[in-house]
């Protein structure tokens, strides 16, 4: 589900359904930018959402939960590769300022990968970076993973990134 709502920092949203509630729980890794821009945001997404699910006689409720490690979760990394790129900052300082914030956010290894035409090229590429170690092909490996694409002037980027977290 794409969020339209122009909020940057969303990881995941779950919607929990019950007889006569529904409960919307949004994980935002700064929720500084929802609730501080303006105050009636949350009342103007509850009314959104409620006509978007259709829910007549069910009560709504909307909770933000504050993640702990923003920048250790691959949906907000790629949003601020995304605004980078947008930017026009170069796409390898992108992916290694990326990269230096996830390090921060202590987890074992991270992949990037940018993929068109980058930095306006006419012939399209990928390109990627991995630091520390990312075990795709174990399946017992908790990998957090994201696809992201970003509409710049020279065309549509896709970003993908995958985070090793923990072995089980």
């Amino acid at each position: 589900m794409r969020i339209s709502s122009g909020v940057e920092g969303i990881a995941r949203i779950e919607i929990q359904k019950r007889i006569d509630l529904i409960q919307v729980i949004i994980y935002i890794g700064f929720p500084k930018l929802l609730i501080e821009n303006r105050p009636r945001r949350i009342e103007e997404l509850q009314l959104n959402v409620q006509k978007e699910l259709n829910c007549v006689n069910r009560k709504l409720n909307i909770a933000i939960t504050r993640i702990s490690n923003p920048y250790g979760h691959p949906n907000i990394l790629a949003e601020f590769i995304a605004a980078q790129l947008q930017n026009r900052v170069s796409f390898r300082k992108a992916m290694k300022k990326a990269i230096e914030l996830t390090e921060q956010a202590d987890t074992k290894g991270i992949q990037v990968q940018i993929a068109g035409r980058i930095d306006g090229k006419e012939i399209a590429r990928v390109e990627w970076i991995r630091e520390g170690r990312v075990p795709l092909q174990t399946i017992g490996a908790k990998i957090d993973y994201c696809s992201y694409t970003v509409r710049t002037i020279y065309g549509v980027l896709g970003i993908k990134i995958w985070i090793f977290v923990a072995a089980e």
